[in-house]
């Protein structure tokens, strides 16, 4: 945007007030246009926390590709996402797949049924179930893969336009090398991380957009450097070169010099565009490539955030240690019973039919390979464990994938978790962590942008002492705010704000009065003192522009827009200047120099030079930072009034911000120039340079006021955190706000409450921190007393602030701190830096086996998120950095209250049945081959077809397992939502636990023995062969652990009946399809059976014994010790809305 000259007061107009000083005066316009010679001047204070030096160098010699990588080859432009290659898939593939321990086992399994003395099923059948799960998970993998080479190839074959012999041409992405320059136009994607040399824009601004970054749509400003600006690449030589730190992942920090044309320059993120990023607001723009391909930072970020692992999978691999342990005894008690019977038998081997020695069974007597007592009881016991080898199930891992696909399925599609304002919906970011929603423990939230909307509206301001809070306008009716004449239209603020209508007069007095001139510091400030970036829009009006005021920080769109309302109007910036309409006048501003926000600061600070050649440093930021800076010997009684407005303002719940103001003197702004410029062309400690020279500059400062901005509480937040921490859960919240601020938002939040008695810690010394707790354990105690405070954790809320936790975490003075924190209900802790609430997070982790949530919003908040067991994203107005970093990401903070009560619980319910009901199903099948062993001789033989052996993990019982697993529902969407305490049961593990296994073990024993020896004494003394009983065990099997799965089922579908009573009749089709094969073992022999009567009647008989144990178990407990889940059923079952709504459920207090 640029506007034209009649339109800006002239620096130099006569009109114009000259300052008493003529040679600052000189000084100062001599420097605006050397300002605009240093662009850097925004990259001042961003720079990359790691220090360049010549070790950690790269040399990029600008237009000059091939000298650039004589030396060291570096990467090109092609990228590479996929993971395979043609001739790499298989190999690589296997061996990824082969991590998993299982797979391992059930290829050695698969190895030694190809051996001669251990050939228990076919070969071919003893592959089958591996080589089923390693295809299905290739294929998979393959797919997915070839859509990566896809991206790849259209994304590398995309054209740039890039300098070759004094001439642009077009040239693929792919080609594109280091040190080559590059021209991209308006809305064309950069190709490579590239150092600005010029720009369409007269002094050398370009506005790019990182949402395919960093996902901010907000624009940002970049710079060419004036000493190349002026340069066209087509026509004029550019001699020079670029030394830079090699590449990191780092998006917000680069580091560099330039020497061009005998000039030393320095570079900073505000010179260099990255990969991805589009050119917006800008024409055109050229620049050299630095880093290309892989070496991008985009490229080094895509790596995804870090692999957690679900703490029930955890705790299910102790369960398969048992079932190892369990497998290797039952091998060893075969083997062992082998050659106790080889020993007895020891002299009939040569006569004994079909055993070890002879062979009689052909006219040619053939010998067996016997190789003695020991090595038939080796072979014997491998034997036993390729025939038992389901016992450890290669099927649940397949299972659990696909479950966990199905839920993520159903939360994303959850209606009630959709966010209409920002129209997303829930995103499943990680599907191995799904039932790690169902037992969460402490929950830890940010508080800006989280519980709170994050978007600032300007309430009020405190003006050299005065309080501006009275009656507000919000320009309803015909006047719309305020506005300015542009070349014949209208422009006006894209955001309406509410004034204060005494403020709003007194505004338009300009410097008449004393009270104006405050008035006209304060605001002139708030419009000048940020990195706000004006853009305008276009409106159905053709005589009417909006100017959207885009930056990075919400906080500071709302103090501009504020300006704007009061008659401050910014309207263009550039890297010199910047243009603001005051009062309908327009004037320009030099800007001379820029130290940005940082976390130790927690100030930003500008120089401007002013039309009447004065020159002030205007600087704005937290208050506890900002009353350290300012001179205390002026106005002490304005700065006393001004702290208590600020008490009031936090006291409400507002974000509060302070401005400090002072003029610059000759000799003092010649010394910060020099140092300034030392500091920004320092190749070593470039950024503690930067900051010594802004502490030095931001000093003595005097007060201009204090400005209070409101940030809303998200819809729904209180009732979120009300049903929390009903369900049990301690909900902590941890912010950078003030401690006035964060305990308003509590209150309002209903995380503070007028009973709770509040433990507030701000100690300044390790010793202090060390009272201060041991005071507080004290205090706490004593309300944890019985008959005190009602004897409830409930009544005690710790807050503290981030000093103290400098001298606490990482001493030892944290197990005093996890003590008292875990005996308070409410934990608040304010001032905290992004590390300190990843130290809280792992306080908790560390000392306890509690589940941890963390969510936030913005990139302070990631270490956090990543430190959690389980990190929600919001994806709000700070970027999608935490999203980015997150396991599951949502729109508002509300909806974490469906997804832990309902999608969480039933999550981790179906997935506890899933893996307990597999070691059953397993578990019973095995036991019926063990206990035929010990009828035939411990020869391992089996009546089951190595068919049907094969088939039963994979078709006959998979799918029922896993339809149910992702669609059965213990209780209702409304009793999880209206009884909170019902999501103990996760944190209390009653869907998975050690006793649940072994009762299920004892069950498995029970059905087993049925299944077996009912057939058996049925068919004792009949001529039925071993085919047509291992039939009758195969259905009678499937038969029963369907029926057991019905059972348990609590919601039926259509699909649950026909994926159950369908797996029956496909057993059924496959047992017969099996039967007629001639080749098979067992030819025919399902038809013989089936036309007896005794085999119904064993089929029926089996069922219902087998299951009547059970069956008695779970009505005695529901009628008896009825679970909490239990109870909300039956009323939700059986009882009316209205019933429901008047009726108080007593749920167990010893499971609460």
């Amino acid at each position: 945007m640029s506007l034209d000259d009649a339109q800006i007061v002239n620096v130099n107009n006569p009109q114009q007030p000259s300052s008493p000083d003529t040679t600052l005066q000189r000084h100062v316009l001599d420097l605006g246009s050397k300002r605009s010679r240093d662009s850097e001047r925004y990259s001042s204070i961003s720079m990359s926390h790691r220090e360049i030096n010549d070790g950690d160098a790269r040399l990029v010699h600008v237009n000059d590709a091939l000298k650039t990588n004589e030396r060291f080859e570096f990467a090109g432009n092609s990228i590479k996402t996929a993971k395979y290659s043609l001739f790499s898939f298989l190999p690589r593939n296997l061996f990824e797949q082969f991590h998993r321990v299982a797979y391992i086992y059930f290829l050695i399994i698969a190895i030694l049924n190809q051996l001669p003395q251990l050939a228990v099923f076919g070969r071919g059948a003893s592959i089958l179930p591996l080589s089923f799960v390693l295809l299905v998970t290739a294929v998979k993998d393959a797919y997915e893969d070839w859509r990566r080479h896809r991206s790849d190839r259209i994304e590398n074959n995309r054209m740039a336009s890039v300098l070759v012999s004094d001439r642009f041409q077009q040239k693929k992405w792919k080609d594109i090398q280091v040190g080559e320059i590059i021209r991209f136009s308006a809305d064309d994607t950069i190709p490579c991380d590239t150092v600005l040399l010029s720009t369409s824009d007269p002094t050398g601004v370009a506005y790019i957009q990182t949402i395919n970054l960093d996902g901010e749509s907000n624009l940002k400003t970049r710079y060419a450097k004036q000493e190349t600006l002026c340069k066209t690449p087509e026509k004029d030589v550019i001699n020079g070169f670029i030394k830079c730190e090699k590449p990191n992942r780092n998006i917000y920090g680069f580091m560099a010099t330039m020497e061009i044309d005998g000039k030393h320059l320095s570079l900073g993120p505000s010179n260099i565009v990255l990969r991805g990023c589009v050119l917006k607001n800008t024409n055109w723009a050229v620049g050299v490539a630095v880093y290309c391909g892989r070496e991008t930072k985009a490229m080094l970020n895509s790596s995804g955030a870090p692999s957690k692992r679900s703490r029930l999978e955890t705790r299910m691999n102790r369960e398969i240690i048992l079932l190892s342990v369990f497998l290797v005894a039952l091998c060893m008690a075969v083997s062992v019973c082998a050659g106790v019977w080889l020993k007895r038998h020891e002299n009939e081997l040569e006569v004994l039919q079909f055993y070890r020695k002879k062979d009689y069974s052909e006219p040619e007597v053939e010998n067996y390979n016997y190789s003695g007592i020991g090595m038939e009881i080796f072979f014997t016991f491998l034997m036993s464990v390729i025939v038992f080898q389901i016992m450890i199930p290669i099927s649940l891992y397949i299972s659990m994938e696909l479950v966990r696909v199905g839920q993520a399925y159903f939360m994303i599609r959850d209606n009630k978790m959709y966010d209409e304002t920002s129209n997303s919906r829930f995103q499943c970011r990680a599907l191995n962590i799904n039932e790690d929603l169902g037992q969460i423990k402490y929950v830890f939230s940010d508080k800006t942008g989280t519980l709170t909307e994050n978007k600032m509206e300007f309430k009020y301001a405190s003006i050299f002492g005065v309080d501006y809070s009275g009656e507000k306008t919000n320009f309803e009716g015909e006047q719309r705010g305020y506005s300015i004449q542009v070349n014949g239209q209208v422009w006006r603020p894209k955001m309406k704000v509410e004034v204060d209508k005494e403020l709003l007069e007194l505004s338009k007095d300009g410097n008449n009065t004393e009270a104006g001139k405050h008035i006209y510091d304060f605001f002139l400030a708030l419009a000048a003192c940020n990195t706000i970036v004006p853009i305008v829009v276009d409106t159905p009006d053709p005589a009417e522009k909006l100017v959207d005021y885009q930056g990075e920080s919400p906080d500071e769109q709302a103090l501009v827009y504020a300006a704007a309302a009061y008659g401050f109007m910014l309207m263009e910036r550039t890297s010199g200047h910047i243009v603001i309409d005051i009062q309908g006048e327009r004037q320009r501003f030099n800007v001379l120099g820029m130290h940005e926000f940082d976390s130790d600061r927690k100030r930003m600070s500008v120089i401007l030079g002013f039309p009447d050649g004065s020159v002030k440093v205007i600087v704005k930021g937290a208050d506890n930072s900002m009353f350290n800076i300012i001179d205390k010997t002026l106005n002490l009684d304005i700065l006393k009034a001004t702290e208590g407005h600020l008490q009031s303002y936090s006291s409400i719940g507002l974000r509060t911000l302070v401005v400090g103001m002072r003029e610059l003197g000759v000799p003092e702004f010649e010394r910060w120039q020099s140092s300034y410029e030392t500091a920004s062309t320092a190749v070593m400690g470039r950024v503690a340079l930067l900051r010594k020279v802004a502490i030095n500059l931001e000093n003595n400062l005097e007060i201009v006021g204090a400005s209070a901005i409101e940030d809303r509480l998200q819809k729904g937040v209180p009732e979120a955190i009300e049903s929390l921490r009903k369900a049990d859960m301690k909900v902590w919240v941890l912010t950078g706000d003030k401690q006035e601020t964060a305990i308003s938002i509590g209150y309002s939040s209903r995380l503070l409450t007028s009973n709770m008695h509040q433990v507030v810690i701000n100690s300044n010394s390790k010793m202090s921190s060390k009272t201060s707790l041991e005071d507080a354990l004290i205090t706490c105690r004593n309300f944890l007393v019985p008959g005190g405070s009602d004897g409830n954790t409930t009544s005690v809320a710790l807050i503290i602030d981030g000093t103290s936790l400098v001298y606490i975490l990482d001493t030892e003075l944290e197990e005093q701190l996890f003590e008292l924190a875990s005996n308070c209900a409410v934990v608040l802790c304010c001032r905290v830096a992004p590390l300190q609430k990843a130290g809280i997070v792992a306080l908790i982790k560390k000392r306890t086996d509690d589940m941890t949530l963390a969510i936030g919003d913005g990139a302070n908040d990631v270490s956090m998120i990543q430190m959690a067991d389980v990190g929600i994203g919001i994806s709000g107005q700070e970027g999608r950095q935490a999203v980015m970093a997150s396991d599951f990401a949502m729109g508002q903070f509300r909806f974490l209250v469906p997804l832990l009560l309902v999608h969480g619980h039933w999550n981790y319910h179906r997935m506890g049945y899933m893996i307990l009901y597999n070691f059953y199903r397993n578990a019973v099948f095995v036991l019926v081959l063990f206990w035929y062993v010990l009828f035939t001789g411990f020869t391992l033989t089996t009546a089951i077809t190595e068919w049907s052996s094969v088939l039963y993990s994979i078709l006959y019982t998979s799918v029922p397992t896993i339809v149910v697993a992702i669609l059965d529902k213990d209780s209702s969407r409304r009793s999880l939502m209206a009884y909170p305490q019902l999501y103990g049961a996760g944190q209390r593990h009653e869907s998975y636990n050690s006793t649940l296994f072994w009762l299920t073990i004892a069950d498995t024993l029970w059905q087993s023995i049925v299944v077996f020896y009912v057939p058996l004494f049925a068919y004792w003394k009949s001529d039925i062969d071993g085919s047509s009983l291992g039939d009758l065990w195969t259905l009678a099997v499937v038969f029963l652990v369907n029926i057991h799965l019905a059972m348990d089922v609590i919601r039926w579908t259509w699909v649950s009946h026909a994926s159950i009573w369908g797996s029956i009749i496909a057993t059924c089709i496959c047992v017969v399809i099996i039967d007629v094969i001639p080749v098979l073992p067992g030819y025919w022999a399902i038809f013989d059976l089936a036309s007896k009567g005794s085999f119904w009647v064993c089929l029926l008989g089996m069922s219902i014994a087998a299951v009547v144990p059970r069956f008695g178990v779970k009505m005695f407990i529901q009628h008896c010790k009825p679970s909490d889940i239990q109870i909300a059923r039956e009323a939700d079952k059986f009882g009316s809305s209205m019933e429901l709504a008047r009726q108080e459920i007593e749920l167990n207090p010893s499971r609460r």
